[in-house]
């Protein structure tokens, strides 16, 4: 549709139609479906499962509940919505509610129309101006969402309270033919959502005992977090009657998926100057999984993509900062590089009464070493609890050596000095040379440190961590020691 048009009788002229916000969105995504055009963008995981289910619901012209736990990119749907709306809509020009010209509502719109006829002024609104999001709290009021009574009009212009022009209309009225998102509904409180029941339904607004018609056109999007049904509030039953579709978003199911949200999302741009191993960032991913399924974890609270997506970054920062301690201009990821991920489990994580016991930095620590354990089977021997006599244990030369040593990983050591630590101990490299005859050179001694995390999560080596970095020793020695 031409913006340039200005006034009503241009717009009849140009053979524009008045259409509904719904039937907008069903006609763009039918559009999009049969050119094979994505409408949503950047979001990975819900291609057989959401998305499906979320077009589905626009071409049956329903409003819409997101149903998921936190970090499911539930707002992040609602946001690409837009992308199904009309790049621009005419409006008579200043309408509080953007009143189709040629089918207004307001007492404002058609009493210009009645003024002006065809001279009536237009205004063009874009498609980005048509979204409107609120986040429900306990303190939102009807007179945010629906709208209230204005005294000062009422008397400056000395009209009745039941006439339309002395209201002042809230959120929901004012984005009349737009999408409106509210979010977290469950924290409304319950007298707010009956408010919306007429708004849905029978398209009527009341205020203060007044009945208003007010055919409002809005695509509805609701979000909510199903722990909140038990911990802060519920959705009213006649109120989730009313809405015509909820949809259960869902946390990635595969690493590889996981992989590709963390690498979008995050704030590391350029990595030309720091190598991260695969085997790293599916570590990174695997604490998420861990902590999803692990008993300290409260697993009703769910545990958000964002835990990955901080984890990876200060994974990163870690090894730019001890690139830039040491004035050197490259470097790879290390596992020592993990201690610096703790930090970002730790505020990600709500934990159950054991896990609060244990405290969070024990609980971010064996999360970690879970995931080491989770992928160490992929690339070494399993080990197992007990051997019989005559069988030979893969890790009996590993586990020699440290019988009477103990190895010392400082987390700012330098480049050379890190390749020299593992040159000095021929047995980890022969032993990773040995179960990875295709590995890089550059993920060597990744590995060879990987199989020490992966042995003490296995209990076979001891690893005590200080302030400056990681100490590997023996197990049983440290057992016969302690006694």
């Amino acid at each position: 549709m031409n913006n340039k048009i200005k006034t009503l009788k241009e717009l009849k002229n140009s053979g524009y139609k008045a259409i509904g916000i719904k039937d907008e969105m069903k006609k763009n995504l039918k559009l999009n479906l049969s050119k094979g055009i994505s409408t949503f963008e950047g979001i990975h995981g819900y291609e057989d499962t959401v998305i499906p289910d979320l077009e589905r619901a626009i071409l049956s012209g329903h409003n819409i509940n997101l149903l998921g736990l936190r970090g499911q990119a539930k707002t992040r749907l609602a946001r690409q919505l837009t992308n199904l709306l009309d790049d621009w809509i005419p409006i008579i020009s200043g309408s509080e509610i953007n009143d189709d010209p040629l089918d207004p509502i307001s007492y404002y719109g058609k009493q210009k129309i009645n003024e002006l006829g065809d001279k009536t002024p237009i205004e063009w609104i874009p498609k980005e101006e048509r979204f409107f999001e609120k986040l429900a709290t306990p303190d939102v009021t009807v007179a945010d969402l629906i709208g209230d009574i204005d005294p000062i009009k009422a008397a400056s212009l000395k009209l009745s309270y039941s006439d339309p022009r002395v209201i002042h209309f809230g959120m929901i009225p004012r984005a009349h033919r737009c999408i409106f998102v509210l979010n977290e509904l469950p924290d409304l409180q319950a007298r707010i959502q009956v408010s919306l029941f007429s708004i849905l339904q029978e398209k009527e607004i009341q205020i203060r005992g007044f009945k208003l018609r007010l055919p409002i056109n809005v695509q509805f999007l609701f979000t909510a977090n199903p722990e909140d049904y038990t911990n802060r509030g519920s959705i009213v039953t006649p109120l989730k009657d009313r809405i015509g579709s909820q949809i259960m978003t869902h946390y990635p199911k595969t690493v590889e998926i996981a992989k590709i949200i963390t690498h979008q999302e995050s704030s590391v741009s350029n990595l030309s100057d720091v190598y991260i191993p695969e085997i790293a960032k599916d570590i990174i991913e695997q604490i998420s999984f861990e902590a999803r399924e692990s008993v300290y974890v409260d697993s009703k609270s769910g545990v958000s993509a964002r835990l990955s997506i901080s984890a990876f970054e200060n994974l990163v920062s870690s090894a730019r900062r001890r690139m830039l301690i040491n004035a050197e201009s490259k470097t790879t990821i290390r596992m020592t590089d993990f201690n610096a991920v703790i930090s970002a489990i730790n505020g990600k994580i709500e934990l159950v009464y054991e896990g609060e016991q244990e405290g969070a930095t024990e609980i971010s620590r064996l999360l970690i070493l879970e995931s080491v354990r989770t992928f160490f089977v992929n690339y070494f021997p399993k080990i197992k609890k007990l051997n019989k006599s005559e069988e030979l244990d893969p890790y009996n030369e590993i586990l020699d050596w440290f019988k009477n040593k103990e190895l010392f990983i400082d987390e700012n050591l330098d480049n050379k000095s890190y390749n020299d630590t593992f040159k000095t101990i021929k047995v980890l490299k022969k032993f990773v040379k040995n179960y990875i005859p295709k590995i890089d050179p550059k993920d060597e001694n990744f590995m060879c440190e990987f199989l020490l995390w992966g042995l003490s999560s296995y209990k076979k080596v001891t690893i005590t961590r200080t302030s400056r970095g990681l100490s590997f020793s023996d197990s049983f020695s440290d057992y016969i020691n302690g006694l």
